[in-house]
Protein backbone atom coordinates (compact mmCIF):
# COMPACT_ATOMS: atom_id res chain seq x y z
CA UNK A 1 0.00 0.00 0.00
CA UNK A 2 1.30 3.45 -0.83
CA UNK A 3 2.49 5.65 2.01
CA UNK A 4 -0.28 7.38 3.97
CA UNK A 5 -3.06 6.07 1.71
CA UNK A 6 -5.01 4.69 4.67
CA UNK A 7 -4.56 7.92 6.56
CA UNK A 8 -5.93 9.87 3.62
CA UNK A 9 -8.93 7.56 3.35
CA UNK A 10 -9.82 7.69 7.04
CA UNK A 11 -8.58 11.11 8.19
CA UNK A 12 -11.94 12.49 7.16
CA UNK A 13 -13.59 10.54 10.01
CA UNK A 14 -13.08 12.25 13.37
CA UNK A 15 -14.08 11.67 16.96
CA UNK A 16 -15.18 15.19 17.80
CA UNK A 17 -14.99 18.80 16.65
CA UNK A 18 -15.38 22.17 18.35
CA UNK A 19 -18.07 23.06 15.85
CA UNK A 20 -19.79 20.95 13.21
CA UNK A 21 -22.54 21.54 10.66
CA UNK A 22 -25.44 19.09 10.85
CA UNK A 23 -26.47 17.10 7.78
CA UNK A 24 -30.13 16.15 7.42
CA UNK A 25 -30.66 13.35 4.91
CA UNK A 26 -33.77 12.74 2.83
CA UNK A 27 -34.40 9.50 0.94
CA UNK A 28 -35.09 10.33 -2.68
CA UNK A 29 -38.33 8.38 -3.00
CA UNK A 30 -39.65 10.03 0.19
CA UNK A 31 -38.85 13.57 -0.93
CA UNK A 32 -42.33 14.61 -2.08
CA UNK A 33 -43.97 13.47 1.16
CA UNK A 34 -41.20 15.08 3.21
CA UNK A 35 -41.37 18.41 1.37
CA UNK A 36 -45.13 18.74 1.88
CA UNK A 37 -44.46 18.87 5.62
CA UNK A 38 -42.05 21.81 5.28
CA UNK A 39 -42.81 25.51 5.49
CA UNK A 40 -43.54 27.62 2.42
CA UNK A 41 -40.20 29.43 2.55
CA UNK A 42 -38.23 26.17 2.59
CA UNK A 43 -40.31 24.67 -0.23
CA UNK A 44 -39.65 27.77 -2.29
CA UNK A 45 -35.92 27.51 -1.63
CA UNK A 46 -35.88 23.87 -2.65
CA UNK A 47 -37.71 24.72 -5.87
CA UNK A 48 -35.31 27.58 -6.60
CA UNK A 49 -32.23 25.42 -6.07
CA UNK A 50 -33.68 22.42 -7.91
CA UNK A 51 -33.19 20.16 -4.91
CA UNK A 52 -34.99 16.83 -5.41
CA UNK A 53 -33.00 14.66 -2.96
CA UNK A 54 -31.10 12.89 -5.69
CA UNK A 55 -28.34 10.74 -4.15
CA UNK A 56 -25.39 12.96 -3.33
CA UNK A 57 -27.32 16.18 -4.03
CA UNK A 58 -27.07 18.81 -1.33
CA UNK A 59 -28.12 22.32 -0.46
CA UNK A 60 -27.29 24.62 2.45
CA UNK A 61 -30.22 25.80 4.58
CA UNK A 62 -30.49 28.75 6.94
CA UNK A 63 -34.11 28.53 8.07
CA UNK A 64 -33.28 28.62 11.74
CA UNK A 65 -29.99 26.87 12.50
CA UNK A 66 -27.67 26.44 9.53
CA UNK A 67 -27.54 22.89 8.17
CA UNK A 68 -26.97 20.81 5.07
CA UNK A 69 -29.86 19.02 3.39
CA UNK A 70 -28.68 16.00 1.45
CA UNK A 71 -30.33 13.39 -0.74
CA UNK A 72 -29.62 9.68 -0.32
CA UNK A 73 -30.89 6.67 -2.23
CA UNK A 74 -31.42 4.82 1.06
CA UNK A 75 -30.28 5.38 4.65
CA UNK A 76 -27.66 2.62 4.19
CA UNK A 77 -26.50 3.51 0.66
CA UNK A 78 -22.79 4.14 1.10
CA UNK A 79 -22.34 5.76 -2.34
CA UNK A 80 -24.82 8.50 -1.47
CA UNK A 81 -22.60 9.48 1.47
CA UNK A 82 -19.54 9.16 -0.76
CA UNK A 83 -21.08 11.73 -3.07
CA UNK A 84 -21.55 14.10 -0.15
CA UNK A 85 -17.91 13.75 0.88
CA UNK A 86 -16.86 14.57 -2.67
CA UNK A 87 -19.06 17.66 -2.98
CA UNK A 88 -19.00 19.31 0.44
CA UNK A 89 -16.40 21.99 1.16
CA UNK A 90 -13.78 21.48 3.84
CA UNK A 91 -15.16 21.64 7.35
CA UNK A 92 -16.60 19.44 10.07
CA UNK A 93 -20.01 17.80 9.74
CA UNK A 94 -22.26 15.45 11.69
CA UNK A 95 -25.25 13.38 10.63
CA UNK A 96 -28.53 14.36 12.25
CA UNK A 97 -30.90 11.73 13.56
CA UNK A 98 -30.35 8.23 14.87
CA UNK A 99 -28.79 5.77 12.45
CA UNK A 100 -28.83 2.04 13.05
CA UNK A 101 -25.56 0.13 12.90
CA UNK A 102 -25.84 -0.78 9.22
CA UNK A 103 -26.65 2.77 8.12
CA UNK A 104 -24.02 4.29 10.39
CA UNK A 105 -21.30 2.05 9.00
CA UNK A 106 -22.44 2.65 5.41
CA UNK A 107 -22.29 6.39 6.03
CA UNK A 108 -18.80 6.24 7.52
CA UNK A 109 -17.39 3.90 4.85
CA UNK A 110 -19.00 5.89 2.07
CA UNK A 111 -17.55 9.10 3.46
CA UNK A 112 -14.06 7.56 3.63
CA UNK A 113 -14.27 6.26 0.06
CA UNK A 114 -15.55 9.62 -1.13
CA UNK A 115 -12.39 11.17 0.31
CA UNK A 116 -10.10 8.67 -1.45
CA UNK A 117 -7.36 10.39 -3.41
CA UNK A 118 -4.53 8.57 -5.20
CA UNK A 119 -1.76 11.10 -4.71
CA UNK A 120 1.46 9.13 -5.07
CA UNK A 121 2.61 11.23 -8.04
CA UNK A 122 1.04 14.61 -7.30
CA UNK A 123 -0.11 16.77 -4.42
CA UNK A 124 -3.15 15.43 -2.57
CA UNK A 125 -6.32 17.38 -2.01
CA UNK A 126 -5.40 20.10 0.46
CA UNK A 127 -8.48 19.93 2.64
CA UNK A 128 -11.19 17.32 3.15
CA UNK A 129 -14.66 17.55 4.67
CA UNK A 130 -14.60 15.69 7.97
CA UNK A 131 -17.44 13.64 9.40
CA UNK A 132 -17.88 12.95 13.09
CA UNK A 133 -18.12 9.20 13.50
CA UNK A 134 -21.80 8.11 13.65
CA UNK A 135 -22.42 6.70 17.12
CA UNK A 136 -23.61 3.25 16.04
CA UNK A 137 -20.67 2.58 13.71
CA UNK A 138 -18.07 -0.05 14.57
CA UNK A 139 -14.98 2.05 13.92
CA UNK A 140 -12.62 -0.91 13.63
CA UNK A 141 -14.88 -2.66 11.11
CA UNK A 142 -15.27 0.45 8.97
CA UNK A 143 -11.55 1.18 9.07
CA UNK A 144 -10.71 -2.38 8.00
CA UNK A 145 -13.15 -2.14 5.10
CA UNK A 146 -11.79 1.25 4.01
CA UNK A 147 -8.22 -0.03 4.20
CA UNK A 148 -9.06 -3.07 2.08
CA UNK A 149 -10.76 -1.05 -0.65
CA UNK A 150 -7.91 1.46 -0.55
CA UNK A 151 -5.39 -1.37 -0.87
CA UNK A 152 -7.00 -2.53 -4.11
CA UNK A 153 -7.29 0.95 -5.55
CA UNK A 154 -3.72 1.94 -4.72
CA UNK A 155 -2.11 -1.23 -6.03
CA UNK A 156 -4.05 -1.12 -9.29
CA UNK A 157 -3.34 2.58 -9.79
CA UNK A 158 0.43 2.25 -9.41
CA UNK A 159 2.07 2.01 -12.86
CA UNK A 160 4.11 -1.02 -13.81
CA UNK A 161 7.45 0.77 -13.59
CA UNK A 162 6.88 1.05 -9.83
CA UNK A 163 4.94 -2.19 -9.30
CA UNK A 164 6.53 -5.30 -10.71
CA UNK A 165 6.57 -8.85 -9.31
CA UNK A 166 9.12 -7.94 -6.62
CA UNK A 167 7.15 -4.90 -5.44
CA UNK A 168 3.94 -6.94 -5.36
CA UNK A 169 5.71 -9.50 -3.19
CA UNK A 170 6.87 -6.72 -0.88
CA UNK A 171 3.29 -5.46 -0.57
CA UNK A 172 2.29 -8.95 0.60
CA UNK A 173 5.19 -9.01 3.07
CA UNK A 174 4.07 -5.65 4.45
CA UNK A 175 0.60 -7.00 5.16
CA UNK A 176 2.08 -10.18 6.63
CA UNK A 177 4.29 -8.24 9.03
CA UNK A 178 1.32 -6.25 10.24
CA UNK A 179 -0.76 -9.32 11.10
CA UNK A 180 1.87 -11.91 11.97
CA UNK A 181 1.43 -14.02 8.84
CA UNK A 182 4.16 -16.07 7.18
CA UNK A 183 5.26 -15.52 3.59
CA UNK A 184 7.32 -17.67 1.25
CA UNK A 185 8.31 -16.46 -2.23
CA UNK A 186 9.58 -18.75 -4.99
CA UNK A 187 11.52 -16.75 -7.59
CA UNK A 188 12.84 -17.31 -11.11
CA UNK A 189 14.49 -20.66 -11.83
CA UNK A 190 13.31 -21.94 -8.45
CA UNK A 191 9.84 -22.09 -9.99
CA UNK A 192 11.05 -24.89 -12.25
CA UNK A 193 12.77 -26.73 -9.41
CA UNK A 194 9.59 -26.57 -7.32
CA UNK A 195 7.35 -27.52 -10.25
CA UNK A 196 5.57 -24.30 -11.21
CA UNK A 197 6.43 -24.50 -14.92
CA UNK A 198 3.50 -22.48 -16.29
CA UNK A 199 4.23 -19.49 -14.06
CA UNK A 200 7.87 -19.64 -15.14
CA UNK A 201 7.00 -19.94 -18.84
CA UNK A 202 4.85 -16.82 -18.82
CA UNK A 203 7.25 -14.68 -16.80
CA UNK A 204 10.67 -15.80 -17.98
CA UNK A 205 10.96 -13.28 -20.85
CA UNK A 206 10.81 -10.27 -18.54
CA UNK A 207 13.85 -8.64 -16.95
CA UNK A 208 11.97 -8.84 -13.65
CA UNK A 209 11.84 -12.46 -12.50
CA UNK A 210 8.48 -14.22 -12.06
CA UNK A 211 7.55 -15.52 -8.64
CA UNK A 212 4.90 -17.29 -6.62
CA UNK A 213 3.94 -15.50 -3.40
CA UNK A 214 2.52 -17.74 -0.67
CA UNK A 215 1.06 -16.28 2.56
CA UNK A 216 -0.30 -18.31 5.46
CA UNK A 217 -2.16 -17.13 8.57
CA UNK A 218 -4.25 -18.78 11.23
CA UNK A 219 -6.94 -16.84 13.02
CA UNK A 220 -8.09 -17.29 16.63
CA UNK A 221 -9.88 -20.61 17.16
CA UNK A 222 -9.07 -21.41 13.54
CA UNK A 223 -9.03 -25.12 14.24
CA UNK A 224 -12.82 -25.04 14.15
CA UNK A 225 -13.02 -22.55 11.30
CA UNK A 226 -12.97 -23.10 7.55
CA UNK A 227 -9.84 -23.45 5.49
CA UNK A 228 -9.96 -20.54 3.02
CA UNK A 229 -7.54 -20.22 0.13
CA UNK A 230 -7.42 -17.11 -2.05
CA UNK A 231 -5.68 -16.92 -5.43
CA UNK A 232 -5.10 -13.72 -7.40
CA UNK A 233 -3.80 -13.17 -10.91
CA UNK A 234 -0.68 -11.03 -10.55
CA UNK A 235 0.28 -10.05 -14.10
CA UNK A 236 1.95 -6.75 -13.32
CA UNK A 237 2.00 -5.74 -16.97
CA UNK A 238 0.64 -7.58 -19.98
CA UNK A 239 2.11 -6.73 -23.36
CA UNK A 240 0.33 -9.72 -24.85
CA UNK A 241 3.66 -11.46 -25.35
CA UNK A 242 4.52 -12.45 -28.91
CA UNK A 243 0.82 -12.14 -29.73
CA UNK A 244 1.41 -8.47 -29.05
CA UNK A 245 -1.46 -6.23 -28.03
CA UNK A 246 -2.05 -3.05 -30.05
CA UNK A 247 -1.01 0.17 -28.34
CA UNK A 248 -4.55 0.98 -27.22
CA UNK A 249 -4.85 -2.48 -25.68
CA UNK A 250 -1.83 -1.89 -23.45
CA UNK A 251 -2.91 1.43 -21.96
CA UNK A 252 -4.64 -0.15 -18.97
CA UNK A 253 -2.47 -3.24 -18.61
CA UNK A 254 -0.94 -2.00 -15.37
CA UNK A 255 -4.25 -3.17 -13.92
CA UNK A 256 -3.74 -6.80 -15.00
CA UNK A 257 -2.65 -7.57 -11.44
CA UNK A 258 -6.07 -6.44 -10.19
CA UNK A 259 -6.95 -9.99 -9.19
CA UNK A 260 -3.87 -10.16 -6.98
CA UNK A 261 -4.80 -6.82 -5.44
CA UNK A 262 -8.26 -8.15 -4.59
CA UNK A 263 -6.96 -11.40 -3.12
CA UNK A 264 -4.39 -9.56 -0.99
CA UNK A 265 -6.93 -6.97 0.22
CA UNK A 266 -9.41 -9.71 1.13
CA UNK A 267 -6.70 -11.57 3.03
CA UNK A 268 -5.78 -8.34 4.83
CA UNK A 269 -9.43 -7.73 5.76
CA UNK A 270 -9.87 -11.29 7.04
CA UNK A 271 -6.79 -10.90 9.24
CA UNK A 272 -7.83 -7.45 10.47
CA UNK A 273 -11.23 -8.87 11.47
CA UNK A 274 -9.53 -11.85 13.16
CA UNK A 275 -11.88 -14.29 11.50
CA UNK A 276 -11.44 -17.88 12.72
CA UNK A 277 -10.07 -19.24 9.45
CA UNK A 278 -7.00 -21.07 8.24
CA UNK A 279 -6.01 -18.67 5.53
CA UNK A 280 -3.75 -19.13 2.56
CA UNK A 281 -3.04 -16.60 -0.18
CA UNK A 282 -1.34 -17.52 -3.46
CA UNK A 283 -0.30 -14.88 -6.00
CA UNK A 284 1.57 -15.83 -9.16
CA UNK A 285 3.35 -12.56 -10.00
CA UNK A 286 4.79 -12.11 -13.49
CA UNK A 287 5.24 -9.66 -16.33
CA UNK A 288 4.17 -10.91 -19.76
CA UNK A 289 6.97 -9.44 -21.86
CA UNK A 290 8.59 -9.86 -25.27
CA UNK A 291 12.17 -11.04 -25.63
CA UNK A 292 14.18 -13.84 -27.18
CA UNK A 293 13.13 -16.06 -24.30
CA UNK A 294 9.39 -15.44 -24.61
CA UNK A 295 7.06 -18.41 -24.88
CA UNK A 296 5.57 -18.77 -28.36
CA UNK A 297 2.25 -19.52 -30.03
CA UNK A 298 2.28 -23.24 -30.74
CA UNK A 299 4.54 -24.11 -27.82
CA UNK A 300 3.46 -26.89 -25.49
CA UNK A 301 4.17 -26.15 -21.84
CA UNK A 302 3.94 -28.24 -18.70
CA UNK A 303 1.82 -27.40 -15.65
CA UNK A 304 2.01 -28.28 -11.98
CA UNK A 305 -0.93 -30.68 -12.29
CA UNK A 306 0.80 -32.59 -15.06
CA UNK A 307 -1.51 -31.49 -17.88
CA UNK A 308 0.21 -30.27 -21.04
CA UNK A 309 -1.03 -27.01 -22.57
CA UNK A 310 -0.73 -25.98 -26.20
CA UNK A 311 -0.33 -22.22 -26.49
CA UNK A 312 -2.97 -20.95 -28.89
CA UNK A 313 -2.33 -17.35 -27.88
CA UNK A 314 0.33 -15.82 -25.63
CA UNK A 315 -2.11 -13.08 -24.63
CA UNK A 316 -4.14 -15.65 -22.70
CA UNK A 317 -1.41 -15.82 -20.07
CA UNK A 318 -3.46 -15.16 -16.95
CA UNK A 319 -5.07 -18.58 -16.96
CA UNK A 320 -1.61 -20.14 -17.32
CA UNK A 321 -0.21 -18.57 -14.17
CA UNK A 322 -3.45 -19.23 -12.31
CA UNK A 323 -3.52 -22.91 -13.24
CA UNK A 324 -0.29 -23.64 -11.36
CA UNK A 325 -1.48 -21.67 -8.33
CA UNK A 326 -4.88 -23.39 -8.34
CA UNK A 327 -3.26 -26.81 -8.62
CA UNK A 328 -1.13 -26.01 -5.57
CA UNK A 329 -4.12 -24.62 -3.67
CA UNK A 330 -6.09 -27.80 -4.33
CA UNK A 331 -3.45 -30.00 -2.66
CA UNK A 332 -4.64 -28.83 0.77
CA UNK A 333 -8.35 -29.37 -0.01
CA UNK A 334 -9.62 -26.01 1.28
CA UNK A 335 -13.23 -25.57 2.33
CA UNK A 336 -13.38 -22.50 0.09
CA UNK A 337 -11.15 -21.78 -2.90
CA UNK A 338 -11.70 -18.35 -4.39
CA UNK A 339 -9.76 -16.78 -7.24
CA UNK A 340 -9.89 -13.25 -8.62
CA UNK A 341 -8.66 -12.29 -12.07
CA UNK A 342 -8.88 -9.58 -14.70
CA UNK A 343 -9.13 -12.51 -17.07
CA UNK A 344 -11.21 -11.88 -20.20
CA UNK A 345 -12.52 -9.07 -22.33
CA UNK A 346 -15.38 -11.43 -23.12
CA UNK A 347 -16.72 -11.03 -19.58
CA UNK A 348 -16.76 -7.26 -20.07
CA UNK A 349 -18.57 -7.63 -23.40
CA UNK A 350 -21.18 -9.83 -21.72
CA UNK A 351 -21.66 -7.90 -18.48
CA UNK A 352 -19.97 -4.51 -18.92
CA UNK A 353 -17.24 -3.00 -16.78
CA UNK A 354 -19.17 -2.73 -13.49
CA UNK A 355 -20.53 -6.26 -13.07
CA UNK A 356 -18.04 -9.07 -12.40
CA UNK A 357 -18.71 -12.56 -13.72
CA UNK A 358 -18.92 -15.39 -11.20
CA UNK A 359 -18.20 -18.98 -12.15
CA UNK A 360 -18.65 -21.58 -9.45
CA UNK A 361 -18.73 -25.38 -9.16
CA UNK A 362 -20.71 -25.33 -5.89
CA UNK A 363 -24.27 -23.99 -5.69
CA UNK A 364 -24.10 -23.24 -1.97
CA UNK A 365 -20.92 -21.18 -2.36
CA UNK A 366 -22.37 -19.37 -5.37
CA UNK A 367 -25.57 -18.58 -3.48
CA UNK A 368 -23.59 -17.24 -0.51
CA UNK A 369 -21.56 -14.91 -2.73
CA UNK A 370 -24.58 -13.72 -4.69
CA UNK A 371 -26.64 -13.09 -1.55
CA UNK A 372 -23.77 -11.20 0.06
CA UNK A 373 -23.37 -9.17 -3.11
CA UNK A 374 -27.03 -8.18 -3.02
CA UNK A 375 -26.88 -7.30 0.67
CA UNK A 376 -23.70 -5.25 0.30
CA UNK A 377 -24.58 -3.59 -3.00
CA UNK A 378 -21.45 -5.23 -4.43
CA UNK A 379 -22.98 -7.33 -7.17
CA UNK A 380 -21.80 -10.34 -9.12
CA UNK A 381 -23.54 -12.22 -11.91
CA UNK A 382 -23.29 -15.99 -12.12
CA UNK A 383 -22.38 -17.44 -15.49
CA UNK A 384 -22.37 -21.14 -16.44
CA UNK A 385 -19.51 -23.61 -16.47
CA UNK A 386 -21.11 -25.10 -19.58
CA UNK A 387 -19.32 -28.41 -20.04
CA UNK A 388 -20.31 -28.75 -23.67
CA UNK A 389 -17.93 -25.87 -24.46
CA UNK A 390 -14.95 -27.77 -23.04
CA UNK A 391 -14.37 -29.29 -26.48
CA UNK A 392 -13.51 -25.80 -27.77
CA UNK A 393 -10.28 -26.14 -25.77
CA UNK A 394 -9.26 -29.46 -27.29
CA UNK A 395 -5.74 -29.74 -28.68
CA UNK A 396 -4.46 -32.25 -31.21
CA UNK A 397 -1.01 -32.43 -29.60
CA UNK A 398 -1.57 -31.60 -25.90
CA UNK A 399 -4.08 -32.21 -23.14
CA UNK A 400 -5.65 -28.79 -23.59
CA UNK A 401 -5.26 -25.51 -25.48
CA UNK A 402 -5.13 -22.26 -23.55
CA UNK A 403 -7.71 -20.63 -25.86
CA UNK A 404 -10.78 -21.78 -27.73
CA UNK A 405 -10.77 -22.12 -31.49
CA UNK A 406 -13.23 -19.35 -32.23
CA UNK A 407 -14.59 -16.13 -30.79
CA UNK A 408 -17.52 -17.53 -28.86
CA UNK A 409 -18.00 -17.87 -25.06
CA UNK A 410 -14.55 -16.54 -24.19
CA UNK A 411 -15.25 -15.98 -20.49
CA UNK A 412 -16.80 -19.44 -20.13
CA UNK A 413 -13.98 -21.28 -21.89
CA UNK A 414 -11.43 -19.42 -19.76
CA UNK A 415 -13.26 -20.56 -16.62
CA UNK A 416 -13.49 -24.10 -17.99
CA UNK A 417 -9.72 -24.05 -18.52
CA UNK A 418 -9.21 -23.12 -14.86
CA UNK A 419 -11.70 -25.76 -13.73
CA UNK A 420 -9.41 -28.44 -15.17
CA UNK A 421 -7.01 -27.68 -12.33
CA UNK A 422 -9.54 -27.80 -9.46
CA UNK A 423 -10.95 -31.14 -8.24
CA UNK A 424 -14.74 -31.30 -8.32
CA UNK A 425 -15.00 -31.92 -4.58
CA UNK A 426 -13.40 -28.58 -3.67
CA UNK A 427 -15.90 -25.67 -3.52
CA UNK A 428 -14.36 -23.19 -5.96
CA UNK A 429 -15.41 -19.80 -7.26
CA UNK A 430 -13.73 -17.79 -10.00
CA UNK A 431 -14.40 -14.05 -10.31
CA UNK A 432 -13.61 -12.41 -13.65
CA UNK A 433 -13.60 -8.67 -12.98
CA UNK A 434 -12.55 -5.32 -14.43
CA UNK A 435 -10.87 -3.79 -11.33
CA UNK A 436 -11.16 -0.38 -12.95
CA UNK A 437 -13.58 2.55 -13.14
CA UNK A 438 -13.61 3.81 -16.72
CA UNK A 439 -15.93 6.66 -15.72
CA UNK A 440 -16.31 8.43 -12.40
CA UNK A 441 -19.27 7.81 -10.11
CA UNK A 442 -19.81 9.04 -6.53
CA UNK A 443 -17.04 7.63 -4.38
CA UNK A 444 -15.55 5.77 -7.35
CA UNK A 445 -13.09 7.94 -9.25
CA UNK A 446 -11.60 6.89 -12.56
CA UNK A 447 -8.92 4.32 -11.83
CA UNK A 448 -8.46 1.16 -9.82
CA UNK A 449 -11.53 -0.20 -8.08
CA UNK A 450 -12.46 -2.96 -5.65
CA UNK A 451 -15.24 -5.13 -7.06
CA UNK A 452 -16.86 -8.03 -5.15
CA UNK A 453 -14.44 -7.42 -2.27
CA UNK A 454 -17.17 -6.50 0.22
CA UNK A 455 -19.34 -9.36 -1.01
CA UNK A 456 -16.55 -11.92 -0.64
CA UNK A 457 -15.66 -10.76 2.86
CA UNK A 458 -19.30 -10.80 3.97
CA UNK A 459 -19.78 -14.33 2.59
CA UNK A 460 -16.68 -15.66 4.34
CA UNK A 461 -17.57 -13.93 7.61
CA UNK A 462 -21.07 -15.39 7.46
CA UNK A 463 -19.65 -18.86 6.86
CA UNK A 464 -17.50 -18.46 9.96
CA UNK A 465 -20.53 -17.50 12.05
CA UNK A 466 -22.44 -20.61 10.91
CA UNK A 467 -19.74 -23.09 11.97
Amino acid sequence: MTENSVERATACLIGRAKASLPIETVVQEDFDAWSRKQGAALRAWLKTTGFRARPGQLTFLRDGDARVLAGVEAPDDLWSYAGLAENLPAGSYRLDGELDKRAAEAAALGWALGCYDFARYRKPREALPRLIWPKAADRAAVTAAAEAVTQVRDLVNIPANDLGPAELAEAVRGVARRYGAKVAVTVGEQLLKKNYPAIHAVGRAASRAPRLIDLRWQGPKAGKGPKVTLVGKGVCFDSGGLDLKPAAGMLLMKKDMGGAAHALALAQWIMAAKLPVRLRLLIPAVENAVSGDAFRPGDVIATRKGLSVEIGNTDAEGRLVLCDALAEAATEKPDVLLDFATLTGAARVALGPELPALFCNDDALAAALLEAGEAEGDLLWRMPLHRSYRKMLDSKIADINNVSQGGFAGAITAALFLQEFVPDEIPWAHVDLMAWNATARPGRPVGGEAMTLRAAFAAIAARCRRR
